[in-house]
């Protein structure tokens, strides 16, 4: 029997233990990307914490054991209007996009399909598009309107709201706040402000299908109804583990269950639904009117892929996280200290209790870290953070163990700002300024400050 995994429910509002419907086939949902732009980092918290929960239920229930599906939008108003203003074919511009995701998530040390799935038997990973499952869309939204969910209004199909008597349960919202804030579009056609869209026509230019039943002209689905079709198709009607940004539980998870509810006629989508928390950039919400818009790619030129997900796993996954630079120094360092450690020793075929235990309790990412820093043992110390999707290079790919950000030594860049701190302590500033030469020339900034001396690399 696999230890006891215990998870916060968000339709519950509560810790329980996590009980699989089928151990021997755990199924687990995500929402992934939507491939108009380059991802933020923002985009990349969801995939790594639940990266790190994919492969915690593969070491509690088996390899073999656990399906993970982690969907693509590739059909959405935003790519539309993207790929318009580049003047380039739709799929171009997903296809592009998607490849570039990939390659940064590879450096990010997240699995992906072809790392986990094994020639000849049923995929263990699947990243579904949504423009390859249109038929099942349709499918769902011919049975709503069949079972009086969703009606047909000027070449739209829309769920009606009011027919679901518990919808809003899992955003726990009252009627009149969800119709105050809801994104969703105001049209005369509907019976009711909160009724949401599953298909709808396509302006000319745009990527069209036929259309459902009742309807003539070729039309589009709507964004909730995807996600539905694409969890149905390849985990069932009911599956254990739904997982998303918080920002997602309304409308679009709400919408979600809505539709695949009413039209199975189950009591559940999801048993468990988590949502990470927002992320902010030193302090203040990321936005480009803020001008502190960061993209993953961006992260990466600068910082290596273990170092910004230890910089992303040391907050715990419900809690708003701050992204800093000071944040991302830290991790650098701990990695680099780790690294001196295991050299390139192998894991331990156990894994220490102090690291699992902890994961075990919701993710406590913190706590399995905390425990990592006090491991004396190689063996353990690699088991435990390669859990933890870290330590996964050897020695030769790290360039004998020091980590370059960008061409930078880290160790280097370390040693020459103590000097400086040293300098400028016994009021050396010649020789202060002889380091801060030094750093400039290596691509180095140095800002002093209060709290300390921080640096960063220019690009």
């Amino acid at each position: 029997m696999a230890p006891m995994l215990r998870l916060y429910n968000t339709l519950t509002r509560e810790k329980a233990p996590f009980a699989p419907i089928d151990p021997t086939h755990v199924r687990l949902y995500a929402c992934g990307p939507t491939v108009y732009d380059a991802a933020h980092i923002g985009n990349a918290r969801p995939i790594i914490v639940f990266d790190l929960l994919f492969r915690l239920l593969r070491h509690l229930y088996g390899e073999r054991h656990v399906t993970y599906a982690r969907n693509v939008t590739d059909v959405d108003d935003k790519i539309n209007a993207r790929a318009a203003e580049r003047g380039i074919t739709i799929r171009a511009l997903t296809d592009g996009t998607l490849a570039d995701f990939h390659a940064d998530l590879r450096r990010l040390g997240v699995l992906m399909p072809d790392e986990v799935n094994v020639p000849g038997e049923r995929p263990r990973f699947v990243e579904p598009r949504a423009t390859d499952h249109i038929v099942e869309m349709v499918t769902l939204i011919e049975g709503l309107v069949a079972s009086g969910h969703a009606y047909v209004a000027e070449d739209h199909v829309l769920f009606d709201v009011p027919s679901m008597p518990d919808y809003g349960a899992l955003s726990k919202r009252p009627l009149d706040e969800m119709e105050a804030g809801a994104r969703v579009e105001v049209a005369p056609y509907k019976r009711s402000p909160l009724d949401f869209v599953l298909w709808k026509p396509s302006k000319p230019g745009e990527p069209s299908w036929p259309s459902p039943s009742g309807i003539a002209a070729p039309g589009r689905p709507g964004w909730h109804i995807e996600c539905s079709a694409m969890s149905w198709k390849h985990l069932g009607q009911t599956f254990d583990i739904h997982a998303g940004g918080i920002d997602l539980i309304f409308p679009h998870h709400e919408n979600e269950v809505a539709q695949s509810r009413c039209c199975f006629g189950t009591p559940v989508m999801a048993h468990v639904w988590l949502h990470n928390g927002f992320l902010q950039v030193e302090g203040q919400k990321m936005s480009k009117s803020l001008g502190n818009f960061v993209t993953l790619r961006e992260v990466l030129k600068d910082w290596p892929g273990e170092v910004v997900r230890l910089a992303m796993l040391k907050t715990h996954y419900r809690q708003p996280i701050d992204w800093t630079l000071r944040g991302l120094e830290e991790a650098a360092r701990m990695i680099e200290r780790w690294y001196g450690l295991v050299g390139d020793v192998a894991p331990a075929a156990a894994l220490p209790d102090g690291v699992i235990e902890p994961l075990l309790d919701d993710l406590n990412t913190a706590a399995a870290l905390s425990e990592l820093h006090r491991l004396d043992d190689p063996a353990m110390l690699k088991a435990g953070a390669n859990l933890l999707g870290l330590l996964t290079q050897t020695q030769s790919a790290r360039e004998q163990g020091t980590i370059r950000a960008a061409g930078i030594d880290i160790a280097r860049v370390e040693a020459l700002i103590e000097a400086r701190r040293a300098a400028r302590a016994a009021k050396d500033w010649a020789a202060s300024d002889r380091v801060r030469d030094e750093l400039s020339a290596m691509g180095i900034a140095v800002k002093d400050s209060k709290d300390g001396t921080t640096w960063s690399v220019v690009s």
